[in-house]
């Protein structure tokens, strides 16, 4: 269960982009951006799930994606987010923001993002890695590998891939 409720606020994250001086905002068009993630995810402990209520609490497409990462399988989840010029400043763009993460930035231009992440939970810590690629500045793919500690000797491995294409400049009702 201490797996469970880590892993998932962890899962919809895709780094740890906070705002730091020392990165480069990534040199890519504002507007309404479309992103696929497919991840997977390997280590999960025996008897490890999601209680039943919790899960009749989900919307059901976030039901069905939590259902199928705790399988084991790989599976893809497609997104609309809105980019916006502070978004970039802060660097918070194309990934959610997880305050318990420290991260260590490897290099950083406008076109390319990699960095370390260590994220700490009481009953859980997560170390990764991510590469941030603009391709240009309508397209966007990345990567990130973690492993989780749950304690007890549980390590759990995550693996996410993500492509993001720019849509348009309006983004509608898309935060």
């Amino acid at each position: 269960m201490r797996y469970t409720l880590f892993l998932a606020p962890t899962v919809f994250c895709l780094a740890t982009l906070c705002a730091a001086d020392e990165i480069a905002p990534l040199n890519v068009k504002e507007g309404l951006w479309e992103q696929t993630v497919t991840h997977s995810m390997s280590g999960m402990p025996s008897g490890a799930n999601i209680p039943p209520d919790v899960l009749a609490k989900l919307p059901p497409e976030q039901r069905a994606r939590m259902e199928a990462m705790m399988s084991g399988k790989p599976s893809t989840d497609v997104h609309k987010e809105c980019i916006t010029k502070e978004k970039l400043a802060k660097n918070a763009a194309f990934a959610n923001n997880r305050g318990e993460c420290t991260r260590t930035v490897l290099s950083s231009t406008g076109r390319k993002l990699e960095l370390r992440f260590h994220c700490q939970d009481k009953d859980a810590a997560s170390d990764g890695n991510l590469v941030v690629d603009a391709i240009g500045t309508d397209n966007v793919k990345g990567t990130m590998h973690m492993v989780t500690n749950g304690g007890e000797g549980h390590n759990m491995t995550m693996d996410f891939t993500f492509s993001s294409k720019y849509l348009g400049a309006a983004c509608g009702d898309v935060k």
